[in-house]
């Protein structure tokens, strides 16, 4: 029955938004972007994370990233109303703008080792090849094929290689929220929801906390879609992404830490797929291809950002071919050289040099309207991005 009911809400979820209404209206269309950006492959390896490391705590924990990442948000909703302006931009405000560019592009190169990474373990997870040494030879396989698609017919043939579309994914999370609220509601019924404890070392939550900041990371990709959005639509429909993955999110999290015992978590990257095989049989296949899905789409869609930043920085003088080659070897390296739970911590903090430089861009640019109060607001942002750069650690 639980089966049934979730493949009704995963229909049902699909049929919302393939009406014409929704797939006509402008504001969703874009942002349709930065949310599936934002509940992407984080969604998945976020919970079993939480649920084992915070225990009780974790609907706080995910409550308080979902208003960092709202913070460093509204810093990138303001250089978009500031670049909408088309103002004289001191020299300041030019270097910051710079040096977010490069971050972000080095950003993506982690991105990119990330999602791919997650994609070779949750491929692998449900055969007889589920170990580390074939899941990283999966990934590099991945990679290369990125390349030489790339490298031999460009962007355009990477972006036909996409053939799950992001309603697809959507409406399979919507399909979990549901058949997790029926176990949740099951369980309390019966008064057998779980009161995990509280963490037991304040200083690890806090630099973990900072190590997870990726996983609701993707906002800031309505600043780059300027070409077919304007500025207002962009800042609208950031800030609705935001608000719907951070209710998605949070109710995703409260089910799952009630419904779950943290002592007998087990923390992997694919321990969503184990646990929501108790809720539902049907679940754990859907979520691997939810999560295929949404791994090799995130991984086209920054190798191509990526490629594209790099060209721009450096001036033509590295082709993109030449940045695909680069980022590939990157994402080799990074593959070879650390676990998936490292590769996280790296990219919270890549992002987060990002975020607290665009931070720091929007407190000049308010500074300088004479918002001394904003101003000093998106400072504290920089200094938090800051924070997450040097203390952000993986979770174990």
């Amino acid at each position: 029955m639980t089966d049934l009911i979730v493949v009704a809400a995963v229909l049902a979820a699909v049929a919302v938004l393939l009406l014409p209404a929704v797939r006509r209206s402008t504001l969703w269309r874009a942002t349709v972007t930065p949310l599936a950006s934002i509940i992407g492959s984080g969604f998945l390896v976020l919970g079993p994370i939480l649920t084992t490391e915070y225990g009780g705590y974790a609907p706080m924990v995910m409550a308080l990233l979902c208003l960092a990442a709202y913070g460093f948000g509204a810093a990138v909703r303001a250089n978009i109303a500031a670049i909408e302006a088309a103002g004289d931009r001191s020299r300041a405000e030019r270097w910051l703008e710079d040096a977010a560019s490069w971050a972000l592009a080095f950003a993506y190169v982690v991105s990119v080792a990330y999602y791919l990474n997650l994609f070779g373990a949750f491929a692998l997870h449900l055969t007889p090849f589920d170990t580390p040494f074939e899941a990283r030879l999966l990934t590099s396989a991945m990679l290369i094929l990125i390349l030489l698609v790339g490298w031999g017919w460009g962007f355009k043939a990477l972006e036909r290689m996409e053939t799950v579309s992001v309603s697809l994914k959507l409406a399979i999370i919507a399909g979990l929220l549901v058949g997790l609220g029926l176990f949740f509601f099951g369980l309390w019924r019966g008064g057998a929801l779980y009161d995990n404890p509280e963490p037991t070392s304040a200083w690890r939550s806090i630099t973990l906390a900072f190590g997870l900041i990726v996983t609701v990371q993707g906002f800031e990709t309505s600043r780059y879609l300027g070409r077919s959005y304007d500025a207002r639509t962009r800042i609208a429909s950031m800030r609705l992404a935001q608000w719907i993955s951070a209710a998605i999110y949070l109710v995703y999290i409260l089910f799952l830490t009630m419904s779950f015992p943290a002592s007998e978590t087990h923390l992997s990257e694919t321990a969503i797929i184990d646990m929501m095989g108790v809720v539902a049989p049907i679940l754990p296949a859907m979520l691997v291809l939810a999560a295929l899905a949404a791994q090799f789409s995130a991984a086209i869609a920054d190798t191509g950002g990526a490629g594209g930043l790099t060209v721009e920085l450096t001036g033509g003088r590295l082709s993109q071919r030449q940045a695909y080659a680069v980022l590939c070897s990157l994402g080799l390296a990074i593959t070879w050289t650390s676990g998936v739970f490292e590769i996280i911590a790296y990219a919270s903090r890549a992002f987060a040099l990002y975020y607290g430089l665009q931070s720091a861009l929007a407190a000049v640019a308010a500074h300088r309207a004479g918002r001394n109060i904003r101003a000093a607001l998106f400072l504290l942002m920089a200094c938090l991005g800051v924070a997450i750069v040097l203390f952000g650690v993986p979770a174990e």
